[in-house]
């Protein structure tokens, strides 16, 4: 026999991990071409067209896991997601944060951890990890 709480507990796993989606990474590039490519650049060196406008100049972004070995996938959500803002062209980065608002879903950083997010963010982090 299956306890009550026991059971509450495996249908709240269970509905979390279905409401984990799958990474696309095809997708995660045309988010990226289209909104960070600007000052992030085509290459993702951190060279696009606007970086010379910007007070901080952007991140190497085929670098991010380069110090550590271990690509940062709960600092890089919160800086797109506007948890970790930066403010290097007037308003908080990213400028095109609400797009990436809703479609609620997981991911899992490298040491397992949940992270709430949303389904561009997944996709995105996914290509971002394939530039390292």
């Amino acid at each position: 026999m299956i306890r009550p709480m026991f059971g509450a507990v495996c249908v709240s796993v269970a509905a979390l991990a279905s409401q984990a989606m799958a990474q696309n990474v095809e997708t995660g590039a045309e988010l990226y071409q289209h909104y960070c490519a600007t000052c992030h650049g085509i290459d993702a060196t951190g060279q696009g067209p606007m970086a010379g406008v910007l007070v901080i100049q952007p991140t190497d972004l085929t670098q991010l896991a380069y110090r550590d070995g271990v690509f940062p996938t709960a600092r890089v959500v919160a800086r797109i997601d506007g948890r970790d803002p930066l403010v290097s062209h007037g308003s908080p980065m990213p400028v095109y944060g609400p797009y990436f608002d809703g479609q609620d879903t997981t991911m899992k950083t490298p040491d397992g951890q949940p992270i709430l997010t949303s389904q561009p963010i997944v996709d995105l982090v996914a290509y971002l990890e394939t530039l390292q």
